[in-house]
């Protein structure tokens, strides 16, 4: 029987991405075992300051990343938008997985939707994404930070220290509390993150046994999307605690991204969108970015660097 490690984060959504990907390679594999193999990371250590402060979410996977480079582990799972630009020397992004639901989540206990919120409502997020957006739609909310894993965001929630919280809905989802979701926000008002609800999974570059394993994971309308939106980000030379939204579709045969970049405060949010082929991905991605950084997108990101 072959074995294969997964290298995961403790989380409750980290374990359920390892999980969940054990199952479907145990179920693709009958001669297969997979372990999981788990670590805490510097962004888990590190509560009581917004992650734009510490190096943003690459502080999620540089412990994971260690373990694939070292051996102790043969694959990490990552939430797509946790993975920043570049990766080590040795590893790959070999297998994007197919997307759960992209966009954020509403989540409140007194307000039915996010335009019932009074005025000068306490909204939680730590994304610098979801601030400017939210700010360029309601400047009258304000917006507090908001760090830890799911539970404990909902647990503050819980105790009247927001009137509401901004989430990814996809992992509500995926941990079974779609229940608390009010309702997702349209892109029109938050464009999600950049791979926003999709599984990456991360092994050696030259492990051919371990790809040979993963490669029927890979799906191949997400991959494309993701491609296309981390092209866009790569050239901004956006990490993941930057104002930079930027989402794609593929439909009948057509790849649609699009791309903003705000100031923290919400007063500028630049934005561009661009249709092509699917073969294009990266080259629309890039173009997106060039089209963002003639608008002044090169000039808000330095302000924050």
């Amino acid at each position: 029987m072959k074995i294969l490690k997964i290298a995961t984060r403790q989380s409750p959504l980290a374990l359920w991405q390892a999980e969940h990907i054990r199952a479907r390679l145990e179920a693709l594999h009958a001669d297969l075992k997979v372990e999981l193999v788990t670590f805490v990371t510097q962004g888990d250590k590190i509560l009581d300051t917004p992650l734009a402060k510490i190096g943003g979410k690459g502080l999620f996977v540089k412990e994971l990343e260690a373990a694939l480079l070292d051996g102790r582990a043969d694959l990490a799972v990552h939430s797509m938008k946790d993975v920043p630009m570049a990766l080590p020397e040795g590893l790959e992004l070999a297998v994007i997985c197919e997307r759960e639901d992209p966009l954020d989540a509403f989540v409140s206990n007194h307000y039915a939707s996010f335009d019932a919120l009074p005025q000068g409502a306490k909204v939680g997020t730590s994304s610098l994404r979801r601030k400017s957006q939210i700010l360029k739609a309601r400047p009258d909310l304000e917006i507090i930070d908001l760090r830890g894993n799911v539970g404990t965001r909902l647990s503050k929630l819980d105790a009247g220290l927001y009137d509401a919280i901004i989430l990814a809905s996809a992992g509500l989802k995926r941990l079974g509390l779609a229940e608390r979701i009010r309702h997702t926000l349209p892109a029109a008002v938050s464009l999600p993150a950049v791979g926003q609800g999709a599984l990456g999974l991360e092994c050696r570059a030259a492990d051919q046994a371990v790809l040979d394993l993963i490669l029927p994971l890979l799906h191949q309308e997400t991959d494309v999307c993701v491609r296309a939106e981390r092209a866009f980000n790569a050239y901004l030379e956006g990490g993941c605690q930057v104002p930079i939204a930027g989402h794609a579709t593929l439909m009948e045969g057509q790849l649609h991204i699009e791309g903003r970049v705000g100031s923290v405060d919400g007063a500028t949010l630049l934005k561009a969108e661009l249709s092509g082929t699917p073969e294009q991905a990266v080259e629309l991605g890039e173009t997106l970015a060039q089209k963002l950084v003639a608008q002044g997108a090169g000039d808000l990101l330095k302000a924050l660097y």
